[in-house]
């Protein structure tokens, strides 16, 4: 899906979980993965993986424990291996320091949707949309997205097409599920984008009841 309308955003103030491992080799440079802890005003955790190159973490290195900002952009690729989901969302870290203060978890894109989007209930009644967004890199390649809405703001993205672009701002979330195969049950994560503010080219940026990002749960 080309669009000349792109942007990736994102940043993230949280917690390093484990110190950082071996994760691949892309045109000589070998990048280190790490999970970052970032938590919400509720108490409640998002756990993000973080991919860094290996001099970025030279110049500035972090360790199980420790409170750090990274700077970046959301990142998929396709996992063919057969295990976990098939579609793998992380964080590319262009910058990462070490801070303190309260956590914080921003996330700015724009992009076009590659597939209509999917409105649904949950069995408590509360609406959700999900939306599957293109945001395109340079030298053509793509990062595909998954994208969830709530309340007034999921029946809006509900009436959006394939091809549309929109401007969002969200928090890089993730969710813990079960996942039943050949009978037996195992738990998976899924990372999401959660829209908390969505922008057409023709239309006013709008949030679902007033859900502005602050300070606090940037």
């Amino acid at each position: 899906m080309e669009t000349e309308w792109n942007e990736n955003q994102a940043f993230l103030r949280g917690t390093v979980l484990l110190d950082p491992a071996p994760s691949h080799e892309n045109h000589g440079v070998v990048y280190d993965a790490f999970p970052l802890s970032v938590r919400r005003l509720s108490g409640a955790e998002d756990r993000v993986n973080v991919i860094a190159a290996r001099p970025l973490l030279e110049r500035c290195p972090v360790r199980a424990g420790e409170e750090v900002e990274v700077e970046g952009e959301v990142r998929s690729f396709n996992n063919k291996s057969g295990r976990g989901s098939r579609l793998v969302i992380t964080l590319y870290a262009r910058a990462i320091r070490p801070a303190e203060g309260e956590h914080v978890n921003q996330l700015v894109l724009s992009g076009a949707l590659c597939k209509p989007p999917i409105f649904r209930r949950t069995p408590m009644g509360r609406e959700i949309c999900d939306l599957l967004l293109a945001v395109n890199r340079r030298y053509g390649r793509a990062d595909y997205l998954p994208c969830i809405a709530w309340g007034a703001l999921a029946r809006r993205c509900a009436a959006l097409e394939v091809g549309d672009t929109v401007r969002l701002e969200g928090r890089f979330q993730s969710r813990s599920y079960i996942k039943v195969e050949n009978g037996e049950s195992s738990q998976r994560t899924a990372y999401e984008i959660s829209v908390m503010r969505l922008e057409e080219p023709d239309h006013p940026l709008a949030a679902a009841g007033g859900n502005r990002i602050s300070a606090a749960e940037r």
